[in-house]
């Protein structure tokens, strides 16, 4: 099986082309496990299926690390996109179909063949929660849906924090243990907001998360009472900077959100399939 491998931000996928021969089923768990285990496998945050689709330019399929399908991926949104150029859907503006629906997504090539910055449209987002029900004190932090689960909190000394054992703690956490959620710590900085996340269905801390990045921007947005109108956000991750373009509406709500940031192949090879 030919594969291609990508990251954005450090968020690391495996890419198929599954457009005219079927490489991997959904219910495959365990072979998408074994590819994405970075001891016995290729390695990667997760796995994407490029498939065709009869009225957009194409499908995306999305696993978690654990070989399950997931909810909608923002950094591997945008990889893909990069991805379908590579392999012969050359545009700059894209129309797929993801888990939630439709998105689109603008395109530029770099000076390198295999970087692109890519802007994602993502879904619309209604409502964000507080929320005070772990060890976050009143205002600092919320919960909402930016395509996946986020539950968002502000902290002090984002570095020397244990993202994987106090991640895990309010993953594994009434109530969102059944179902499971994606825990982002942010703190201000000077050139933005920063972000350290861990992901649901990979179980880790991963170096970018782009729902995680959407839903910290929207966040910081009530957080900080700010007015309604157009904003775009730096957030900065621990693989490299995204920004976060939106529309706060004056009725609440957010509308016209843009994930935006670099894609890059990083190699291709074959690997048998057992």
């Amino acid at each position: 099986m030919h594969f291609w491998k990508y990251h954005g931000a450090g968020n690391d996928f495996i890419l198929l082309d599954q457009r005219e021969r079927q490489w991997v089923r959904r219910d495959d768990t365990e072979k998408v496990a074994r590819l994405c285990d970075r001891h016995f496998g290729i390695g990667a945050n997760g796995l994407i299926l490029l498939m065709a689709h009869p009225e957009y330019d194409f499908e995306m399929v999305y696993f978690n690390a654990d070989g399950r399908e997931g909810s909608m991926c923002g950094n591997g949104g945008r990889c893909i996109v990069a991805f379908a150029y590579r392999r012969g859907i050359q545009k700059t503006h894209y129309r797929f179909w993801a888990v939630d629906g439709l998105h689109e997504a603008e395109l530029t090539p770099t000076q390198s063949p295999q970087d692109f910055w890519v802007a994602l449209h993502m879904r619309d987002v209604q409502s964000i929660q507080p929320w005070t029900g772990t060890t976050a004190e009143e205002g600092q932090a919320f919960v909402l849906d930016t395509g996946s689960p986020h539950y968002v909190q502000w902290v002090n000394d984002l570095d020397r924090k244990d993202m994987v054992q106090e991640g895990r703690a309010v993953r594994y956490s009434e109530p969102f243990r059944a179902e499971g959620i994606n825990v982002n710590f942010v703190e201000p900085s000077p050139e933005g907001i920063c972000i350290r996340t861990y992901e649901r269905g990979v179980e880790d801390e991963t170096l970018a998360c782009g729902t995680g990045v959407t839903a910290a921007a929207l966040a910081w947005h009530v957080r900080q009472g700010l007015a309604s109108g157009a904003y775009e956000f730096p957030v900065l991750t621990r693989g490299g900077e995204l920004r976060v373009r939106f529309t706060a509406s004056p009725q609440g709500g957010y509308t016209d959100i843009w994930l935006c940031g670099p894609a890059t192949e990083v190699f291709s090879g074959e690997i048998p399939l057992h």
